[in-house]
């Protein structure tokens, strides 16, 4: 699916690139070949290994944590963890915990700065509700200045493991989620987390 993804974006530059050889334009063909290339960096997919804690919540994004606050939800309390992917970061979102895709909420918006809070509520997003045995779990995608697309994979009724691939987003976005108040959260703001191998809390 990421390999298909990369295809979209990096062939139009490399097709240039061989077509800008074939008239003797060698700088650029130069640029436009780095630029596929650096195309499929981004879309790079990297395999993880789960924490060795069976209560871990890994987290759902590669990234800085931007920020840790309490947020209730339907009226039960929680804890709301907002991720910050920069370009260089890898852009696959994993499945925080094992659990089934309640639904999938496609809202449009704004593209805000991915780092600025108002981003939270008013940029394209999409809004997964995951049940598990335990409660619900809120996994947002939220598309940035330069991302422009967020791609769900798992369409409701889907189930996961922990640390499944569910999506991704497209060149710099935020990525939070949200669980309940019995998930004691380990991580900081400021702190550099990795999709499917950082343990974000403990859910015991």
């Amino acid at each position: 699916m990421v390999f298909r993804e990369a295809l979209k974006f990096a062939l139009p530059p490399l097709a240039l690139g061989a077509l800008a050889v074939a008239v003797g334009w060698m700088w650029p063909a130069a640029a436009l070949f780095l630029l596929g290339a650096f195309v499929f960096y981004f879309f790079r997919d990297p395999e993880r290994t789960l924490p060795p804690s069976p209560t871990a919540v890994v987290s759902p994004a590669d990234g800085k944590v931007l920020s840790v606050v309490e947020e209730p939800l339907d009226g039960r309390p929680g804890h709301r963890i907002a991720i910050f992917l920069s370009i260089l970061d890898v852009h696959v979102n994993r499945a925080p915990v094992a659990a089934s895709v309640a639904s999938v909420d496609y809202r449009p918006g704004k593209f805000y700065a991915a780092m600025r809070e108002r981003a939270s509520a008013e940029n394209e997003r999409n809004i997964i509700r995951l049940e598990t045995g335990r409660g619900p779990v809120i996994v947002k995608q939220i598309a940035g200045w330069v991302a422009r697309r967020v791609v769900i994979w798992k369409p409701a009724g889907s189930k996961l493991e922990r640390g499944e691939r569910l999506g991704m987003i497209r060149f710099g976005s935020r990525v939070e989620v949200w669980l309940p108040s019995e998930a004691q959260v380990t991580v900081r703001p400021g702190q550099h987390v990795r999709s499917g191998a950082s343990a974000i809390a403990d859910w015991r």
